[in-house]
């Protein structure tokens, strides 16, 4: 059976990845990492087949894809970006997209995003109490 979730053989890449963070996925890590939202819990620099994406939950199939500047304007990159989202649908996998202007402008409307494409919070764990509830965020006014 041929391995499709982070291959050994790109285990460097995925570290070389996390170690050289930008600065918009560091401030999504922490609000993803820990299961800080609704209990998930989120992979950073997750290996889907010959692809490395910036986040994942394996339990939903969802990936979470932070864009700079060069996805847009390159049209290479943009191709690029083409044939990896549909191998990664063609697995049954929901991706949501961000730019690293909504990142740092927008965190808010990113988590309302990503809260909005998550099923409720589990119910509550056999001895009656209720699982980690994600933190309460300020709303801009």
């Amino acid at each position: 059976m041929n391995q499709i979730f982070n291959k050994k053989a790109r285990t460097s890449i995925r570290k070389l990845l996390r170690n050289n963070i930008p600065q918009s996925e560091r401030i999504l890590w922490k609000k993803l990492k820990g299961k800080q939202i609704n209990g998930y819990k989120f992979r950073r620099q997750y290996g889907i087949g010959r692809y490395v994406v910036d986040f994942y939950c394996p339990r939903l199939g969802l990936v979470i894809e932070i864009d700079g500047a060069d996805h847009f304007f390159d049209d290479k990159s943009a191709k690029y970006d083409i044939q990896r989202q549909k191998y990664i649908e063609s697995l049954g996998l929901k991706i949501l997209r961000f730019t690293n202007t909504d990142i740092c402008n927008e965190l808010n409307n990113v988590l309302d995003v990503i809260y909005f494409h998550l099923p409720l919070p589990p119910p509550p764990d056999q001895e009656g109490e209720e699982r980690e509830t994600p933190p309460d965020r300020e709303r801009k006014k």
